[in-house]
């Protein structure tokens, strides 16, 4: 039986995965197939109507040089949303690192600034994808390339479904007999539990750029009905010059390019040269110095703490997450600050690695320093079963959403949870009444995993957001240091951190805020307000436009202040929305092996993941 029961209205795998635009509860039918127009011309005229011959089939080198227009033309637009002229001089808006998925079945006007898997593969300058993930569905995967040059771009699907018997890799590697130019890659799993969870897509072009993107979502079509982040890189060039990583092991600072290129090649190096020696060696050609984050990953086995100095290694896990959050400095010292946690999976933890856990994400470069400083208040944002119910695909997306409740230990764990537990949506009772910010997200069922410091409980200044594959679970982030001095983590995850510092080089600071159904932040009328009565500046004054040549983002500049340092703000793109609402005592967290009886807005029951 599938896990969806049709007990009130059968719905079809079709009706599943269909693009229902939904406004309230409604769905919009797909129209109905245009019928040709019978013709009024006889046989007899037909035969004296000129026949053109049919066109030759293009070249590969014709097909490259008519598509190197078009790819432009997309690669310029699935950049980021570029800055907005801010209302005051001498700042900077830039929009958010991370970006929110196109959510297939939302209104348009939910989808701002959004970014579907067809924006990222769909170019036609693309000529090799390396994808990894941890679902697959070829066909779907394929869909999304270009129509024109689909069959010429060098496809790896790397993914850890390494038993033979796996319906997963049975699947992909039948699908992907179809395709001449697909190759299947089986990631080495180290340990017996863990999964290859890292969603990833490396893009090299035929105009000799490379690209990273680094997603939430599985290749599958309903995770794309979800909600998903997604960070993209800017496009990079080949470089010119010897690369310091030939030369020295670092150390490199956090949060810029060659620290990146370092991490990222050793996270790649740990599938082992057969496997991506490849794809490091042509990845190593490329120069990194306009990336602007830190790579944390999870790659299976052991790392002994004891022997390894996080300068010259890299760290994995919780550990690697640790030592870039002692990299930098919260905004507003000495004030508590309000850490989210939010993921589409809760494993068994336990109180004392989840303590663990919290104590780690407290860290920043003053914390030893200052053991005094506020407890953080921490939240973990999960949905219930009525923010699955109705979602964009109902309890069909139920599956992809995991957090036991039902054995005395799995109980115990709940009563842990349930203090910092929030809902997802917060909907329930007809709408909310206390929403200051909305993401536009409540309808799309959440498979995105962020995790983000706001600076105190007004949560209007971000200190840093983390968006990854790694729900949260010991699997995921390595268990605590043995007796040892080893961390054991059995999953490969991947995600990256991002804080205001790194764009802090205009000399007036940075800072970092949550913006919500956008990308581009807002001007703070209040700096606009100051700035004009510190500087004795015109409203008259013209602003002056120039560009920062690193990162492509906008300055502007007052006429009389061209020169002078500016402050820059950053967005971080929010999939919930604020303030949040926690849990009541009544309410449950969404547990995929629980039936549900009540219909979705589908018409459909849950009768429990797993059940026949």
């Amino acid at each position: 039986m599938d896990p969806v029961s049709s007990k009130r209205r059968h719905v079809s795998p079709r009706d599943r995965d269909s693009d229902c635009e939904i406004i309230g509860v409604s769905t919009t039918s797909k129209p109905a197939k245009k019928q040709r127009p019978a013709s009024s011309t006889s046989v007899g005229s037909s035969l004296r109507t000129s026949i053109s011959p049919p066109p030759t089939r293009r070249t590969l080198a014709e097909r490259h040089e008519n598509h190197t227009d078009k790819g432009k033309r997309h690669a310029a637009s699935c950049l980021p949303t570029p800055p907005q002229r801010p209302v005051s001089s001498n700042s900077r808006l830039i929009p958010s690192p991370i970006q929110m998925s196109t959510v297939n079945g939302l209104a348009d006007s939910t989808n701002i600034d959004t970014v579907s898997l067809r924006d990222i593969l769909g170019d036609p300058l693309i000529k090799e994808c390396w994808l990894f993930n941890y679902l697959f569905d070829v066909d779907f995967v394929m869909s999304q390339f270009d129509e024109d040059t689909r069959d010429l771009v060098q496809v790896k699907i790397v993914h850890g479904s390494w038993k033979e018997e796996d319906v997963n890799r049975i699947s992909i590697a039948e699908a992907a007999k179809r395709y001449n130019n697909v190759q299947v890659i089986t990631a080495y799993m180290a340990e017996m539990y863990g999964t290859h969870h890292s969603k990833m897509i490396i893009l090299f072009r035929h105009d000799d750029t490379a690209q990273i993107n680094i997603v939430t979502g599985n290749f599958i079509v309903r995770d794309w009905s979800m909600c998903q982040a997604v960070w993209r890189s800017p496009l990079l060039s080949l470089q010119t010059f010897p690369s310091p990583l030939q030369d020295t092991l670092g150390p490199f600072p956090m949060g810029g390019g060659y620290r990146f290129k370092r991490d990222i090649l050793r996270y790649l190096n740990s599938y082992g040269q057969r496997r991506t020696g490849p794809l490091t060696a042509e990845l190593k050609r490329y120069q990194f110095s306009s990336i602007r984050a830190a790579l944390v990953a999870s790659v299976p086995g052991k790392q002994n703490l004891k022997d390894t100095d996080p300068d010259q290694e890299t760290l994995w896990g919780w550990p690697g997450l640790k030592h870039v959050l002692r990299s930098m400095n919260p905004q507003t010292p000495g004030k508590k600050p309000h850490i989210v946690m939010q993921c589409s999976s809760v494993a068994s933890i336990g109180k004392k690695w989840l303590e663990h856990f919290q104590q780690m994400l407290r860290y920043h470069q003053s914390f030893q320093a200052s053991p005094s400083a506020p407890m953080p208040r921490f939240s973990l944002v999960f949905p219930t079963a009525d923010e699955i119910r109705r979602s964009v695909d109902g309890y069909a997306c139920g599956g992809s959403i995991h957090m036991k409740t039902q054995t005395p230990a799995q109980r115990t764990q709940l009563e842990l949870l349930k203090p910092m537990l929030c809902h997802w949506a917060g909907d329930e009772k007809g709408g909310r009444s206390d929403v200051h910010h909305q993401a536009q997200r409540r309808r799309a069922a959440p498979h995105i995993k962020t995790y983000i410091r706001f600076a105190d409980e007004s949560m209007t200044s971000v200190d840093w957001a983390l968006m990854t594959s790694a729900n949260l679970s010991k699997q995921a982030w390595g268990e605590e240091i043995n007796g040892k001095g080893e961390v054991r983590i059995c999953s490969y995850e991947i995600g990256v951190v991002v804080w205001p510092a790194l764009w802090d080089d205009g000399g007036g600071g940075a800072e970092m805020v949550p913006v919500f159904g956008k990308d581009a932040p807002d001007e703070d009328c209040n700096d606009d307000i100051e700035e004009k009565e510190d500087s004795g500046m015109d409203d008259d004054d013209d602003d002056v436009e120039t560009t920062d040549d690193e990162g492509g983002e906008v300055v502007f500049a007052g006429k009389k202040e061209r020169n002078k340092p500016y402050r820059t703000r950053v967005g971080v793109r929010m999939p919930y929305d604020l303030p949040l609402v926690p849990y009541a005592d009544e309410a449950m967290p969404w547990c995929a092996s629980t039936p549900c009886s009540e219909p979705d807005w589908m018409g459909r029951t849950w009768p429990g993941f797993g059940t026949s």
